[in-house]
């Protein structure tokens, strides 16, 4: 998995993520998340439109990101582009932890990025 940062202003971040969120990969994902919750981001998008595996733990750490950031008043969005992931969530995780949406623009007009 590739995973780059970008600050959007203050507060609100996207992670754009290419390649596979697995058990090998995942770990590296919460850890980036932790940190920004950590540096005081509130809004994050998880840009995975270049993803083409989830699994279950992928999933988790996700849905535990999730749960983060919103204890500290955030939220947590995903862009999601193709349908084998976005079905692999659906049957998977927890349904309306986060909001899905088609493009990053998208995602962060809903969120006030």
């Amino acid at each position: 998995m590739d995973m780059d940062v970008e600050v959007v202003h203050p507060g609100t971040s996207v992670i754009t993520l290419r390649g596979g969120v697995d058990v090998h990969t995942a770990p590296l994902l919460r850890q980036r998340i932790v940190d920004l919750v950590d540096e005081g981001v509130r809004t994050i998008v998880v840009d995975m439109a270049s993803v083409d595996l989830v699994d279950a733990t992928g999933v988790g750490v996700l849905t535990e990101a999730s749960k983060r950031v919103a204890s500290h008043g955030g939220m947590l969005s995903l862009v999601l582009t193709r349908d084998p992931i976005l079905k692999i969530l659906e049957m998977t995780g927890p349904g309306g932890a986060f909001p899905i949406y088609r493009s990053r623009d998208e995602a962060l007009q809903h969120t006030g990025g």
